[in-house]
């Protein structure tokens, strides 16, 4: 026992990075936390149980090899951490900083059941990768021998670019189209900097183009070209394009001048970052500077954008939510963030009304609310919240955010695609195993099938997809061959 290096839980407390004092990471988009110091990274690694059966990895969705890399991390090889950590995801620092550790692989931890906290993973996950940039192990993408064929994915989200990178592994020349002017998709424009700071996103995109892959910008799919169009152009399509049509709460003023999407509010942000000009930002319309805010949700959505608002140099900033603390849906620790950080839970409670200033009903001035009640269990199991009669009350806004959540865009009318098949919710229908659509040759991935969900689930099915692409792929180019 004495040489074992791992089983440290009894000895060595639980113990995350620290954080930088609330009031000044309140006023930057920095990440709040910086990386363990080596020695605190293999302390804290050496916590691992190593049990038998690691439920760490059972709830991760990649089936990361969690205990193996903590094992290796904790004696002080860093590199084949890095290396085991890489096998499995195409992103290890960036789940390590957005995945919600406490509902997946620490929530899960042996340990934590135990009463000693759970080990760090996601925290170490992030110590082991950035080491690896910073010493130069991350190597190019290995590019297989080329096979004639290429791909062509529609998306530049997590699910798009992993699949594109274990694509091009395999020897297909890639092109991937996005609407936007750089990859990423919410890693790049919905996720703030005290999050996920951009560097660490434009670095895995440099590479993935610096190994062949083709980025087709400010392309966007039914204007540029149809979707037919696509499929004449490569051997494969991937829709990956996530979902980004933001879900409306169905009450009095929406249109107010001040009632604004997440998403919209949360890439301005985005974009200021990166030097961008956002006319819609610099106008004062989507920055909360000098304004009291209210946020409608319980996402980590709408915990962005609460937490964007108070960087932004808000006066107030308040989160409705229908629910309590224990029912949101929305991550612990983002939540005991924003409070940190100066911002007031209006808990079960939901709009009435988002009403203007004056009679003729100008500029939002606030948001007249309901009291809640959770009710009976609804189909998912969750309490159902129903109106407290008799409890409205009033907030003074001038900035109202919607982060209802989200929901698939029309593509079918979009792209000019009638044939392909989509479910009643908008996402797009593939086949359980094959991950095909309706369309011969055309598979899909990521939200846009499974609904808006977490990044690490996007990167898995793009591993998945990619693997199902590739088996087809190698098939047709047989057909193809026996035929001539």
């Amino acid at each position: 026992m004495a040489d074992n290096p791992m089983l440290k839980f009894v000895v060595e407390g639980q113990a995350y990075p620290p954080k930088r004092p609330a009031a000044l990471r309140a006023e930057d988009f920095r990440e709040i936390a910086d990386r363990y110091a080596p020695e605190a990274a293999e302390d804290q690694a050496s916590r691992c149980s190593q049990c038998g059966v690691p439920y760490c990895s059972v709830h991760c969705p990649l089936h990361n090899h969690i205990p193996d890399w903590l094992r290796l991390t904790a004696e002080g090889r860093l590199r084949e951490a890095y290396e085991l950590s890489n096998s499995t995801s195409t992103m290890p620092e960036i789940c390590g900083r957005i995945c919600p550790q406490d509902r997946l692989c620490e929530g899960n931890c042996v340990i934590e059941f135990s009463g000693h906290g759970a080990v760090t993973i996601g925290s170490v996950e992030k110590f082991i990768t950035d080491t690896a940039w910073a010493e130069g192990w991350v190597e190019p993408v290995a590019v297989g021998p080329a096979r004639g064929q290429s791909v062509g994915v529609i998306g530049a989200g997590p699910a798009g670019l992993t699949a594109a990178e274990y694509l091009r592994g395999n020897g297909y020349e890639v092109h991937v189209y996005d609407r936007h002017d750089r990859a990423g998709g919410l890693l790049t424009y919905g996720i703030p900097g005290f999050k996920l700071e951009k560097p660490v996103v434009m670095r895995r995109i440099e590479r993935l183009a610096a190994a062949g892959i083709t980025f087709h910008y400010g392309f966007a799919v039914g204007e540029q070209a149809n979707l037919d169009e696509l499929r004449q152009r490569h051997d494969a399509i991937l829709i990956a394009t996530g979902v980004y049509k933001a879900r409306q709460v169905e009450v009095a003023g929406n249109a107010t001048p001040g009632v604004v999407a997440a998403l919209d509010y949360l890439t301005a942000s985005n974009r200021k970052s990166f030097g961008d000009a956002v006319p819609a930002f610099d106008d004062g319309s989507l920055d909360a500077n000098g304004k009291r805010v209210v946020v409608i949700g319980g996402g980590d959505t709408a915990m962005d954008c609460v937490r964007t608002a108070i960087r932004q140099g808000a006066t107030s900033v308040k989160c409705l939510y229908r629910r309590d603390r224990a029912n949101m849906p929305g991550s612990q620790r983002e939540v005991a963030n924003a409070e940190e950080e100066g911002a007031e839970f209006v808990w079960l409670s939901a709009p009435l009304a988002f009403e203007g200033e004056g009679e003729s009903g100008g500029k939002v001035s606030g948001v007249r609310a309901s009291r809640m009640r959770l009710g009976a269990p609804d189909a998912s199991g969750r309490r159902a919240p129903e109106v407290d009669p008799g409890g409205e009350m009033a907030l003074d806004a001038e900035l109202v955010i919607k982060a209802l959540g989200f929901d698939a865009e029309d593509l079918p009318t979009l792209w000019d695609a009638a044939e392909l098949g989509v479910s009643r919710w908008g996402t797009v229908l593939v086949d359980g195993k094959t991950l095909m659509t309706s369309l011969d040759g055309v598979f899909a991935a990521g939200d846009i099938v499974r609904g808006a969900s977490l990044v690490v689930w996007a990167i898995r099915d793009g591993r998945d997809v990619a693997a199902s692409m590739h088996k087809w792929l190698k098939a047709k180019a047989r057909a193809e061959k026996v035929a001539a």
